[in-house]
């Protein structure tokens, strides 16, 4: 398993997204585990990349999936397996895997023109203890920027997708 000091620096990554807001584009960004790809996230991906020009997906690391605890066996796919897959849809320009608890530090690196998250969200919501709270929302907005909550799409989730296939096997 690799650490964070394994992986390799985003730097060259933030060069090319610099390149992008030079050439007067719009940076949206997102995150998530995306771990069994699903309509719900393609759908939400799509969604996402309409409120600008390049989208950028913070992927969650396996062991950082791990702490966050959704679910024994989670990742069922490896963070490499999911950042593969994520890049090869449409609306993906760019993915980033980061190991800590939450993607702060990358949203502070990246600095996106918008963030976006799903609708178990509230963008009004400021107390960084609660289950709503966007993690960069605050240093988004102070930056000028947008934040944006996408709803979901009913009956689609990986939740849903695992407990399902437990039941039918």
């Amino acid at each position: 398993m690799k650490s964070s000091s394994d992986r390799p620096s985003w730097q060259s990554d933030l060069k090319v997204i610099q390149s992008w807001r030079e050439a007067g584009e719009k940076i949206v960004f997102t995150n998530g585990v995306f771990d069994i790809l699903h309509v719900g996230h393609v759908t939400y991906l799509d969604e996402a990349k309409k409120r600008g020009h390049r989208l950028v997906l913070g992927l969650n690391s396996d062991s950082s999936v791990r702490r966050l605890n959704k679910a024994p066996n989670r990742p069922i796919h490896t963070e490499l397996d999911r950042k593969r897959v994520l890049q090869g849809l449409r609306a993906v320009d760019l993915v980033l895997v980061f190991d800590e608890d939450t993607p702060l530090d990358l949203i502070a690196s990246v600095q996106p023109d918008v963030l976006v998250k799903g609708g178990d969200y509230d963008p009004s919501c400021t107390d960084a203890n609660d289950k709503s709270y966007i993690v960069g929302s605050q240093e988004v907005m102070e930056a000028g920027g947008l934040v944006a909550v996408l709803p979901f799409v009913p009956g689609h989730s990986t939740t849903g997708i695992i407990e399902k296939s437990r039941t039918t096997t």
